[in-house]
């Protein structure tokens, strides 16, 4: 006596007749919803979670793979919209460039800081007259076309150096790392220049990158990469910082280095486990403390305690 068999369809399309079922859920699936798997097929949901479950590729500092250097190209293009805008409004300079400490007079002039006071109709301008985002915003302005020893060349070099370093060291680090290094770099130097030569007006994203270069030192040396090529690139960075103070604010590019040195050693040579990435912002808050509280003490200096005459 034959027996009926019993007709199995597939779970996401009740009326089609199928035979074969989920390696994962063992769900029957018609052929438009099999999907090859490593052995046998899965349906569209399995696949789903499979991927939802997966575990997400790290970099060696913790930070989340990147192929695309996008907060290398999102620098790079805000440097130059901040370069645009300058040349459009020269004021875009006086206004944003890291100064630590300048006067203002009545007609309207920028003058050399009075330590200790200033009378009249003068006013401080810079950090020391509560400016403080002059310590960030300096870095992303540059020389106009015709200022100082280089010029245009002064942004063009520099996003050319950006545009190498960072394509390097991004993947290295990922996105988020990348972006709080480059900024805690660019207020180290900042804020070294706000320390040793607070009536110099700089602008550069020079100590970011410098900041940068100490970061690829120190992340070659991590993954164990040949140095051969470093330790040239390195020998040549210590020898510009040495050959630029000439023409160049010295200071801003020495406390990127520092700084950016200082974080990278953090996102390296953190312990793995569950708390290192907590343990690697709680460094960059420290370093971001520390540097606040030194510009701040230095403020303090220069204006008597906030009391001016």
């Amino acid at each position: 006596m034959d027996s009926e068999s019993t007709v199995t369809t597939c779970y996401r399309h009740p009326k089609v007749e199928c035979h074969v079922s989920c390696v994962r859920c063992e769900r029957y699936i018609c052929p438009d919803c099999m999907r090859e798997a490593a052995v046998g097929h899965q349906c569209p949901e399995c696949v789903r979670e499979g991927v939802r479950s997966m575990r997400q590729a790290r970099t060696v500092v913790g930070g989340r793979v990147s192929a695309v250097p996008v907060v290398t190209y999102a620098l790079i293009v805000v440097n130059v919209l901040a370069y645009l805008a300058e040349v459009a409004l020269p004021g875009v300079v006086d206004r944003f460039a890291m100064l630590g400490a300048g006067l203002v007079g009545p007609d309207g002039g920028h003058y050399v800081w009075v330590e200790g006071g200033y009378f009249g109709a003068f006013r401080p301008e810079g950090v020391a007259g509560g400016e403080w985002y002059r310590l960030l915003t300096g870095a992303f302005l540059h020389l106009p076309p015709t200022g100082g020893t280089f010029g245009v060349l002064h942004i063009v070099m520099n996003m050319v150096v950006l545009w190498n370093l960072g394509r390097a060291v991004e993947p290295m680090l990922g996105r988020v790392h990348h972006l709080a290094l480059y900024l805690l770099s660019a207020l180290g130097g900042s804020v070294l220049v706000l320390l040793l030569a607070p009536q110099d007006v700089v602008v550069g994203a020079s100590g970011a990158i410098f900041g940068l270069g100490a970061a690829y030192y120190v992340m070659a040396r991590r993954i164990g990469a040949d140095m051969s090529g470093v330790n040239r690139f390195m020998a040549g960075l210590l020898l510009w910082l040495v050959v630029s103070a000439v023409f160049t604010s010295w200071e801003g590019h020495l406390g990127g280095l520092l700084a950016g040195g200082a974080v990278a050693v953090a996102f390296a040579y953190v312990p793995r486990g569950r708390h290192r990435a907590l343990l690697q912002a709680g460094a960059c808050l420290v370093l971001f403390a520390l540097l606040v509280v030194l510009a701040a003490v230095k403020v303090a200096d220069l204006t008597g305690g906030g009391v001016f005459r």
